[in-house]
């Protein structure tokens, strides 16, 4: 049975081999082309090759264009006249101006009540700068800041540095 196999492969190499060797060699010869002659519209073509040559020397002059004077890109500088003498007079003392203070970094955000035994004890929530700060009344928010008082409705802040006071509603 082996040899029987072998054989028949060996048959079928030898067949493909046959195929590939005559299709890669060809005994016909192919005939030199006729030479026709050309076409009315091809010499039509060429007249217009011409003029396309002649009309592109047209576009190179041969004299470089006249620089203008003129700049249309630039406005006419007036003409500078001396200035005026201006007598000097002292200014006047003005008042300083109030400076508003800074708004406030801090926003009530809510309120809380816990029952105590003198009355409720408040709690205050505040935000600012992404935080969350919850302060009673004596509290620091931060080093420079102090809640002052908390009410039903409004706490009242005290900045330590200057001693100003800064109350925020609940809105």
């Amino acid at each position: 049975m082996n040899l029987t196999r072998t054989a028949s492969m060996l048959a079928g190499a030898g067949a493909l081999a046959a195929l590939v060797v005559g299709a890669a060699t060809s005994r016909h010869e192919v005939p030199p082309p006729t030479p026709t002659h050309r076409p009315a519209i091809d010499a039509h073509g060429a007249d217009l090759a011409k003029e396309i040559a002649r009309l592109h020397e047209r576009l190179r002059p041969d004299a470089a264009p006249r620089q203008s004077a003129r700049n249309l890109f630039s406005f006419h500088a007036a003409p500078v006249a001396a200035a005026p003498v201006v007598e000097t007079r002292p200014a006047p003392v003005e008042m300083p101006a109030v400076v508003a203070p800074p708004p406030s970094p801090f926003k009530l955000v809510g309120i809380g009540e816990d029952p105590g035994a003198n009355g409720p004890i408040r709690t205050a929530f505040i935000s600012a700068e992404g935080q969350l700060f919850v302060a009673k009344e004596g509290e620091a928010l931060t080093p420079r800041f102090k809640v002052t008082k908390i009410s039903a409705d409004v706490v009242e802040i005290t900045d330590v540095t200057d001693g100003s006071t800064r109350r925020m509603a609940l809105k």
